[in-house]
C-alpha cells in the first residue's frame, strides 16, 4: 500500500444484489421509506457508510445514513418530519418517533473561491458545505470501508475504493493522503481506533504512519466534540480495547494527560482502570445502563487521591473534604481537553467523596451512607476498588449484605440499640405548671 492512500476511480465497481449478503430485511422501515421516497422523485438514493459495512459484516447496523443528490431543502420539500441541522455540515433529519435517518447531500471539494468551505491554519475542516457528485462524495469519505454505497435502485452495492476488498480482509485503509486526512479533521485517529476496537480491523501501516506524526494536532479539535467522542470511544461495549489501542498510538495521553501519566507511575492504577472498563463493557452487552460520570471518576481517581494528600496537609480538612477539593480541579484542569457537562462532573465529585466512608462500618452516620443520592454509584465504584486488591474485601461484603437487610437487622449489623422508651423525648404541648397559691 502506498503513503499517498487510495485514490478515487471516477467508475465503481458494482456488485449486484446476487452477489452480496446486504438484506433489506437488516434495513430499518423508516430508512427503507426514506430511501424509496427519494428515489421516486427521482433523485440517487443510497445507504452509505457503517450501516453498509455492519450488515456486510452480519453485525446488524442499528444506525442508517442516506446519501442523495437532492439537496438538504429539496429533502426538506419531501418530508414534513425533516429539519435541517448543522453548521459545518449542512444535512437533513427525517424524523421517525424516536429513530432518525440523517440524509446528506453528496459532497465535493471546494474548487471556487465563492465555495461555502474553509479551513484553519492547521488544515483542518472548519467549515464544508461543497455539493457535488456520487464520484466526489467518495472522495470526502474517510476510510474504504465505510465508502460503500448501497442502491435502492436495484439493491446493488457501488464500490470505488476497494472498500469490500478491505472488509474481507479486516483492514482500516484512508482515503486519500493520509496525513492530509488527519490534518483536515484530527478526529479521524480516534475514529480509526474506534472502528479497529469494535470491528477488529487492522490499521493499515500507511495511517498508523500519518496517525504518530499527526497526534498533536488532537489539541486543535473543540473540547465539547472530543466529549462526544468520548462517549463513542468508551460507552459502546468495546471500552477495553479502545482504552488499549489508545494507549498504545499515544491519543490517551492527548485526551486524558493526567491521568496517562498516573497510569505509567502505577500499576495497580492501571489494573483499577483496566477492571473499570471491563465492568462498562459487560454493562453494556447486558443492556444496562452506563454513564460517562462513573469512567470519568475512574480516570481521575489516582490523581485526585494524590492532590488530596496534598491540600490535607495545607489545610485542616477531612479525608472526604480533600478528595470532593481535588476532584474539582482536576475536573477543572480536565475541560481544558475535554467539555465534560456539568451533570457529569457535579456527580462524579460526589461518587469520588464518599469513597472513604465505606471504611466507617458502626453507628447512625454509616447507616446514613445508604440514602445517599449517590450511594449506588459510590457503592460500585468501591467494589472495583475490592476487586482490585485496593479496598477491604470483607468491608465490601458487609455494604453488600447490609442493603438487603430489613430494619431491625440493619441496626444490628451497624450496632445501633434501640433508645429505651423511658429515655425518649416526650413531644407535644408541656403541661401548663400550676399558679403558685397566693
Amino acid at each position: 500500500m502506498k503513503n499517498s492512500g487510495i485514490q478515487t476511480p471516477t467508475t465503481p465497481k458494482i456488485i449486484p444484489r446476487a452477489a452480496h449478503n446486504v438484506s433489506r430485511d437488516e434495513i430499518s422501515k423508516s430508512a427503507l421509506k426514506v430511501l424509496y421516497r427519494l428515489h421516486k422523485a427521482g433523485y440517487q438514493a443510497f445507504l452509505v457508510g457503517g450501516c453498509v459495512r455492519d450488515a456486510m459484516l452480519e453485525l446488524h447496523p442499528k444506525d442508517f445514513d442516506v446519501a442523495t443528490n437532492a439537496t438538504p431543502e429539496e429533502v426538506r420539500a419531501l418530508f414534513g418530519n425533516c429539519r435541517l441541522i448543522g453548521r459545518r455540515f449542512r444535512l437533513a433529519h427525517v424524523r421517525f418517533g424516536r429513530e432518525v435517518i440523517e440524509v446528506a447531500t453528496f459532497r465535493a471539494a471546494a474548487n471556487h473561491k465563492d465555495d461555502d468551505h474553509a479551513h484553519d491554519d492547521e488544515g483542518r475542516i472548519v467549515r464544508d458545505n461543497v455539493y457535488g457528485s456520487i464520484e466526489e462524495d467518495v472522495q470526502r469519505r474517510d476510510f474504504t470501508c465505510n465508502a460503500l454505497y448501497y442502491n435502492i435502485a436495484d439493491f446493488s452495492i457501488w464500490d470505488y475504493v476497494g472498500g469490500v476488498r478491505d472488509v474481507e480482509r479486516k483492514r482500516l485503509v484512508l482515503i486519500g493522503d493520509p496525513d492530509m486526512r488527519m490534518r483536515e479533521d484530527p478526529v479521524r485517529m480516534l475514529r480509526a481506533v474506534r472502528f479497529a476496537a469494535k470491528l477488529g480491523f487492522t490499521i493499515d501501516a500507511a495511517a498508523e504512519k500519518a496517525m504518530a506524526k499527526d497526534v498533536p494536532l488532537l489539541a486543535n479539535v473543540p473540547s465539547a466534540r472530543l466529549f462526544d467522542e468520548f462517549l463513542k470511544l468508551f460507552q459502546s461495549g468495546f471500552a477495553e480495547k479502545t482504552f488499549e489501542l489508545l494507549r498504545e498510538y499515544g491519543l490517551f495521553a492527548q485526551m486524558f494527560p493526567v491521568t496517562d501519566r498516573a497510569l505509567d507511575e502505577d500499576p495497580s492504577f492501571l489494573r483499577f482502570v483496566e477492571a473499570a472498563l471491563q465492568n462498562t463493557d459487560r454493562r453494556f452487552q447486558a443492556d444496562k445502563s452506563v454513564t460517562p460520570m462513573f469512567l470519568l471518576g475512574v480516570f481521575l481517581w489516582k490523581p485526585t487521591c494524590e492532590l488530596a494528600v496534598i491540600r490535607r496537609s495545607e489545610e485542616k480538612m477531612s479525608e472526604s473534604q480533600s478528595l470532593s477539593l481535588a476532584s474539582y480541579e482536576l475536573g477543572a484542569e480536565q475541560q481544558r481537553r475535554i467539555a465534560i457537562p456539568r451533570r457529569f462532573t457535579v456527580p462524579m465529585r460526589e461518587m469520588l467523596a464518599l469513597q472513604p466512608r465505606f471504611s466507617q462500618t458502626r453507628g447512625k452516620r454509616a447507616i446514613k451512607l445508604l440514602e445517599h443520592r449517590r450511594f449506588r454509584a459510590a457503592y460500585d465504584f468501591m467494589l472495583l476498588l475490592a476487586d482490585v486488591g485496593q479496598f477491604d474485601k470483607e468491608k465490601a461484603d458487609f455494604w453488600t449484605r447490609v442493603q438487603n437487610e430489613s430494619a431491625e437487622q440493619r441496626a444490628a449489623s451497624f450496632q445501633i440499640s434501640a433508645q429505651p422508651k423511658s429515655q425518649r423525648r416526650r413531644r407535644g404541648r408541656r403541661r401548663a405548671k400550676p399558679a403558685p397559691s397566693p
